[in-house]
């Protein structure tokens, strides 16, 4: 097995278009697209139904956040999959609002006195904490080399982790049944694992485009199948409106108070490290090279896409993970159907009747495929963390304690209900307690020792070759990035021989020179971005 080093971005685009910048025809664009929406679409609605439940809003008032959420949704996912300037990674990401939000914008609310009076004062503070992001992205993207492999590895397998029980709970009927002998019933169970099963049967025996499809067909069966047993209601589909539009500043001008801003500031700088490790992470998917003015460019989107929430109703946005295991699994990494998603998601925003249809999915059958993807983000993770050496005992004690921090919230609840409701706001969520301490720890343990950390080598992105010479670009299927002979990536520079990660020296003598693709290689490397061995 020879090993071919992959071609410069330069020649690339030269000899063809990289899957993440393919443009495919209409009709895998609408059914991908439409994959992407169905998958994302609980995860989309539950803030507003969870904030606005929480704050006492009546069932008018929380329609019109869902559709106001939506709406936003489709179009910061626009921007942050085309980009605009110097705003928006141009990566396969979908915008969605944070679940890190959710727990600090229940105690502002609350804090104001609830209803529409409290969500005033939670839009002043998200306005305010997505201008702050927008400006400080530029800077928070130079801050990178302070997040080596584990501990965005850690990050992003706790992001998983943490959505897991979310699917597993629709999977058992949905939060609305908690307390109900309906919850965990063996139908629920029934239809969500047969839904699983349906998509793993589909990727196992299924061709590749149809496989690329198994998240969306493994829904519509489960579907079908509930209705056919009587379980699926479309009945709210007669009683939604036709067209709606969520106006600017619906629910009055925004209320600016200096501790909610502060809060909500803190959680933006959370979702900032969420972002980073998500766009590395479809970075490591896509074999797309990932670069600080990368990050900084999908910073910038949330920041846009945060102000554009508290305008329109909404509430503060994040690259949405769930996706990135949808990627992962149909391997389908072209943004423009990202792009799609995000048009249908407009779409579903001013027609509510749109949106109804998709809502009317039974909880269980969203939690069988739910269960898939999001375990796919933890995988990501994983994936990241096998490129860090655990044996040593500082990234071992990052990881063991960031996941004990990621667990307490749900273990030990009443320990945060006692907290001063300032910091409960900041501190009561998996996710950003997790990822605080994987950060926290990471700077204790390695950077204020001036202990040289790992950081990521994206010309070491390789796959295995066969011998034989490559196939012109455009010959490979759009879907299936993982094809062998498929060589694209960041650098055709070559490696010291024997030495992984180990690049020569700028000024050394005897600079190598470009390998020609029928030369045989090195021995054989591990796939994906290397990070360079640790040092003191």
């Amino acid at each position: 097995m020879a090993r071919v080093a992959r071609q410069d971005p330069e020649q690339f685009s030269r000899e063809g278009t990289h899957p993440v910048d393919e443009v495919l025809p209409a009709g895998k664009l609408t059914l991908y697209g439409f994959q992407h929406v169905l998958a994302f679409y609980a995860g989309a609605v539950i803030v507003p139904i969870v904030v606005g439940n929480a704050l006492g809003l009546s069932h008018e008032e929380l329609v019109y956040l869902i559709n106001a959420d939506l709406l936003t949704c489709g179009i910061a996912t626009i921007i942050q999959a085309l980009g605009v300037w110097k705003i928006g990674a141009r990566l396969p990401l979908v915008q969605g609002v944070t679940f890190t939000a959710v727990s600090p914008m229940i105690a502002i609310g609350l804090g104001a006195g609830g209803g529409t009076a409290g969500l005033l004062v939670v839009y002043g503070a998200v306005i305010t904490a997505g201008i702050a992001t927008f400006l400080f992205a530029p800077f928070f993207s130079k801050l990178v080399k302070f997040f080596p492999p584990v501990v965005i590895g850690t990050i992003l397998t706790i992001i998983g982790l943490t959505l897991i029980p979310q699917g597993l709970q629709d999977a058992a009927g949905g939060a609305k049944l908690i307390g109900h002998p309906g919850y965990g019933d063996l139908k629920n169970l029934g239809y969500a694992l047969g839904t699983l099963l349906f998509i793993l049967a589909v990727v196992r025996l299924g061709k590749p485009y149809l496989s690329s499809l198994a998240v969306l067909l493994g829904l519509v069966a489960g579907t079908g199948v509930a209705w056919c047993l009587g379980d699926a209601d479309f009945g709210a589909v007669n009683n939604a409106d036709w067209f709606g539009v969520s106006t600017p500043f619906h629910y009055g001008m925004p209320k600016f108070e200096l501790f909610p801003i502060i809060a909500m500031v803190v959680v933006m700088l959370i979702t900032m490290v969420e972002t980073t490790g998500d766009v590395y992470a479809i970075g490591e998917i896509t074999r797309k090279r990932v670069d600080n003015a990368t990050v900084a460019s999908a910073l910038r989107a949330d920041g846009v896409a945060t102000v554009l929430g508290g305008v329109l109703n909404s509430f503060p946005y994040v690259a949405f993970a769930e996706n990135i295991g949808l990627v992962r699994m149909s391997k389908v990494m072209s943004r423009f159907v990202v792009v799609a998603a995000g048009c249908f998601m407009i779409v579903m925003g001013l027609l509510p009747k749109a949106g109804s249809v998709v809502a009317a999915i039974p909880h269980p059958v969203l939690g069988g495929a739910s269960i898939a993807m999001f375990g796919m983000v933890a995988t990501v993770g994983v994936q990241i963390l096998g490129k860090v050496d655990l044996r040593e005992e500082r990234n071992a004690l990052i990881l063991a304690v960031s996941f004990a921090a990621a667990l307490l919230p749900n273990a030990v609840e009443p320990f945060f209900q006692r907290m001063p409701e300032d910091l409960r706001a900041v501190l009561d969520s998996g996710i950003t307690l997790g990822s605080l301490t994987a950060v926290l720890l990471n700077l204790f343990f390695n950077v204020f020792t001036r202990r040289r950390t790992m950081e990521i080598d994206w010309d070491e992105i390789e796959a295995d070759e066969p011998d034989e010479a490559p196939r012109p670009m455009d010959a490979y299927p759009p879907a299936d990035p993982y094809t062998p002979a498929a060589p694209y990536g960041a650098s055709g520079q070559p490696t010291q021989p024997g030495v992984p990660g180990a690049h020569p020296k700028p000024g050394a003598p005897g600079p190598h020179a470009p390998q020609q693709p029928h030369a045989p290689q090195h021995p054989q490397q591990p796939q994906g971005p290397q990070w360079g061995p640790p040092g003191h």
